[in-house]
């Protein structure tokens, strides 16, 4: 499964992918700047999105808006430190604006509820094609 992580902690970051690496052969991308996260949404569309909430220059909330406004397709699992109330909040938000919300889980992630979170995401989540490409990537 093709999964992207977007979060402004690169710590957090390193840690989801090794968890990810040790539940089979994802294909996993890392970003900290949630506009070259919109960048790959676009491109090479995930069948599973895990977004932080709380990020500077371009926070969640926005991501999602525009993640929506870019008709992404794939599943999505917020993931933040914040108040549980606005982390569920964020994802009725997310869902109103036709995103397919998996999960709104509090950091840190447990490895039983990333476990529960991929065999929900195989089930439920198609891989998205992204833009046909010619030869000069155009």
């Amino acid at each position: 499964m093709r999964v992207l992580l977007l979060d402004d902690d690169k710590f957090m970051l390193d840690v989801l992918a090794d968890m990810l690496a040790g539940l089979g052969p994802h294909q996993v991308l890392c970003e900290t700047d949630g506009r070259r996260a919109l960048v790959e949404l676009r491109l090479r569309p995930p069948e599973l999105l895990i977004c932080d909430l709380s990020m500077p220059v371009m926070d969640g909330i926005d991501f999602l808006r525009l993640a929506a406004a870019q008709q992404y397709g794939g599943c999505v699992v917020l993931l933040s430190g914040v108040d549980g109330a606005v982390l569920k909040t964020a994802a009725r938000l997310a869902e109103a604006q036709g995103l397919a919300i998996l999960d709104a889980c509090a950091k840190p992630l447990a490895i039983d509820t990333l476990v529960a979170l991929m065999a929900h995401a195989a089930a439920r989540c198609q891989a998205q094609p992204g833009p046909r490409l010619d030869n000069n990537g155009k």
